[in-house]
């Protein structure tokens, strides 16, 4: 009988070590190493074995360099689905081949999102994986969902490795959906579901599958309280695509961001809506973050920000009042906190706006976090606005960053921020006198304000 062996790995980054450690040395976090039994390396057998399984391993095919000149790039032939959103966020659409990792909060939708994803695409056949939920729960979520009938998508109940794979041989789907990685375990490692060795391993052999079969997987992770995807960050690095599914549960607005894509850019946003019957794409995101209002009230303005490659249009609400208390408060929702106290003391010393005895407040409205520098200027219009208690002009909107010495400077792709804010009918757009270099304002019928300092902006705002 084959001596076991245990190692000690790390919870938090996957560091493996052959005793336990107090601290680990990767990620310098404290009581993380769990002992796990696993088997020696040489001794495990790949999961997956492809078609060529047969041929002797001498005749196994090895790799040889060339030269980069030599090497024929040709366009990689994307899978696009019906979801415009989904598309986004993936560069164009699902890459053959390539590991697609899901992580969100409980609850927030992402069982719903793969699910839809499985049945949206009759054009292709589709095997849908769950170790959570049995056939009759998924059968009932597909109905609520009320799509068409896809003949192509198939439903497995599973969390063996070993099983799984051989369904897919059976099955021979062009797109695999596993809902959730923490659930599988292989055999070949004597650990508990979720653990790091057992996700490391599992994620390993359908990364193997992937790219040998050129078919792409789409698997669900969990998250840990902190926000991050739970198991080592290995995983992570593994994969070709992480996408963060984010949303409040109390509110109907999801939004799904990439943050790694091998394939496109990191920086993609998309928007749904949850419904009864599912997520519904919002295709105008700029209509939602704007609030209907009959009447203008004070510390209210729009920004014209980017996120991306998509240009947004959203609210910035401030509220500047007399401190109750002894210290005043700071309080920023979707919003940098240090980043708007740099603005206060900007406004405080380069223009005597008194700010440092009063409460200050300021919220993104529709849920957004923003990162975008531009949108500075919009932030410093509502706290003037709401500290004079005078309402800015209607229909107007700011894209500009805003320096330490007072100064406004310019931000990229000012011809996109103009043309989404002449698109949602604003009359005037207030941006940096740099912007306007190279910039054709005569094809624009919205009217372009360029300043170059804050005090044009006040002068031009409130006279």
């Amino acid at each position: 009988m084959a001596k076991t062996k245990s190692a000690y790995f790390c919870q938090s980054c996957g560091n493996e070590s052959p005793k336990w450690l107090g601290q680990c040395p990767s990620c310098k976090q404290w009581n993380t190493f769990v002992e796990e039994i696993v088997e020696k390396a040489s001794s495990r057998v790949p999961q997956w074995r492809s078609k060529t399984k047969d041929t002797p391993l001498t005749n196994k095919r090895v790799n040889k360099a060339a030269i980069i000149h030599e090497i024929v790039y040709k366009e990689e032939q994307r899978i696009q689905t019906p979801d415009k959103e989904f598309n986004r966020v993936l560069g164009g659409g699902i890459v053959p081949g390539s590991l697609i990792l899901i992580g969100g909060e409980p609850g927030i939708g992402k069982s719903t999102l793969m699910l839809q994803l499985a049945l949206s695409v009759p054009q292709i056949k589709t095997l849908y994986i769950s170790g959570e939920e049995s056939e009759q729960q998924i059968k009932m979520r597909a109905e609520r969902l009320s799509q068409n009938s896809n003949a192509n998508c198939f439903i497995l109940t599973e969390t063996s490795m070993q099983h799984i794979f051989k369904q897919i041989d059976q099955v021979e789907p062009d797109l695999v959906v596993i809902d959730s990685i923490q659930t599988l375990h292989t055999d070949q490692i004597e650990s508990t579901p979720g653990s790091v060795s057992q996700v490391r391993e599992c994620t390993a052999e359908l990364l193997r599958f992937a790219k040998e079969t050129n078919t792409p997987v789409c698997i669900v992770g969990h998250i840990t309280k902190d926000g991050s995807i739970a198991g080592p960050k290995v995983l992570e690095h593994m994969v070709d695509t992480v996408l963060q599914f984010e949303g409040d549960r109390n509110h109907v607005y999801r939004i799904i961001r990439t943050v790694k894509n091998r394939f496109g850019s990191s920086a993609e946003l998309g928007i749904y809506e949850m419904q009864g019957s599912g997520l519904r794409e919002v295709s105008n995101p700029s209509e939602i973050m704007l609030s209907q209002r009959d009447e203008p009230v004070s510390g209210m303005a729009v920004a014209a920000m980017l996120e991306g490659m998509r240009p947004l249009m959203i609210e910035v609400q401030a509220l500047v009042s007399n401190s109750a208390y002894g210290t005043p408060q700071r309080s920023s929702t979707g919003f940098d906190t240090k980043r708007l106290n740099m603005l206060l003391a900007v406004l405080e010393k380069r223009f005597g706006f008194r700010l440092s005895a009063l409460d200050v407040f300021l919220n993104i409205a529709g849920g957004l976090k923003v990162e975008d520098p531009a949108i500075d200027l919009a932030v410093i219009a509502a706290l003037i606005s709401s500290q004079q208690d005078i309402a800015l002009p209607p229909m107007i909107t700011f894209a500009g960053e805003v320096g330490l010495s007072g100064e406004i400077r310019a931000v990229n792709r000012i011809d996109q921020r103009i043309q989404e804010a002449e698109k949602l009918g604003f009359q005037q757009i207030f941006i940096s006198k740099y912007n306007t270099k190279g910039l054709d304002v005569k094809k624009y019928s919205i009217l372009i304000r360029p300043a170059a300092t804050l005090e044009d902006i006040f002068r031009m705002l409130f006279g």
